[in-house]
């Protein structure tokens, strides 16, 4: 079930690989997930100590809870096998690729996971050329 998705980081990257991490979450942090009050927009991933994190992922405080109140914007860590991660690090360092989640969502079996992928970003005259087939291709749909 598809929560949320970060569609500006698709028209800002050419997206090359994609993979599958889960996430480190509080109790309360599910439940506002569930209730969709999550957002990916200016969120990033790096890798540190050999560990995957994601940066300004925004998590809403959940309405019923009374204990536990999370800095909403925390660093959250993804959990990926390790070989995974030297891989995508290795890309990350040598070809000047980013690493930026894509969408969160909750499997088959009712767990959260996120969608991350590596891109290597546009330039200015391919975002130009995206918009105007974009463009175009609406115009056809019209027709």
């Amino acid at each position: 079930m598809k929560i949320s998705s970060n569609k500006k980081a698709r028209y800002e990257y050419d997206i090359i690989d994609k993979y599958e991490a889960g996430i480190v979450l509080s109790g309360s942090e599910v439940k506002s997930i569930r209730s969709r009050q999550v957002s990916l927009q200016d969120s990033f991933c790096k890798i540190e100590n050999n560990e995957l994190y994601v940066h300004n992922m925004h998590i809403a405080d959940y309405a019923f809870t009374k204990y536990y109140r999370s800095d909403s914007k925390r660093k959250r860590k993804l959990l990926m096998h390790s070989n995974e991660i030297k891989k995508i690090a290795v890309k990350t360092i040598q070809r000047g690729m980013v690493l930026v989640p894509i969408e969160i969502y909750f499997n088959e079996r009712g767990i959260c996971k996120l969608q991350v992928a590596l891109g290597k970003s546009r330039k200015k005259y391919d975002k130009r050329e995206l918009i105007k087939k974009r463009d175009l291709d609406r115009e056809q749909q019209n027709i």
